[in-house]
């Protein structure tokens, strides 16, 4: 992945080629457990732990360079798109997650109406229903 070693640095992080694996399974796309993406970075390296994955996974995610979503009844997602205070939509039937820009454009996107001294920069929000797929399943059966 061109950059990412850079972009490590830039963290204040050591490139090692697992987290130059995780780092591009994340940057592929979508909102993957732990063991989704140690069965992708297997694929791309020897042998990789699933400890030595969610290492790299706090690593990333405390340098900023991946974000820990965890929908209740869920096990923990992860993703590379941060920094932008998006929210979630979440399938109730399958699970799949959709990603959905801040409505206002600007952080956080969601004013708690009194902040109780709080300095607030970033709103989570996961909203809930069914997919697509989902919605015309249930509407075959």
């Amino acid at each position: 992945m061109p950059g990412a070693e850079e972009l490590l640095r830039s963290r204040g992080l050591r490139v090692t080629r697992p987290r130059l694996a995780v780092l591009d399974v994340l940057t592929a796309g979508g909102h993957l457990d732990v063991d989704q993406i140690a069965g992708q970075v297997r694929t791309r390296l020897d042998s990789v732990s699933t400890q030595a994955v969610y290492d790299v996974l706090g690593a990333l995610s405390r340098a900023g360079l991946a974000r820990r979503i965890e929908p209740a009844g869920s096990p923990a997602r992860y993703e590379a798109r941060v920094g932008d205070n998006h929210h979630h939509l979440v399938c109730r039937s399958c699970g799949e997650i959709t990603d959905i820009d801040c409505a206002v454009g600007e952080r956080p996107c969601l004013d708690p109406g009194a902040s109780h001294g709080y300095d607030v920069d970033e709103a989570e929000v996961t909203f809930w229903g069914l997919c697509p797929g989902c919605k015309r399943r249930r509407a075959d059966d």
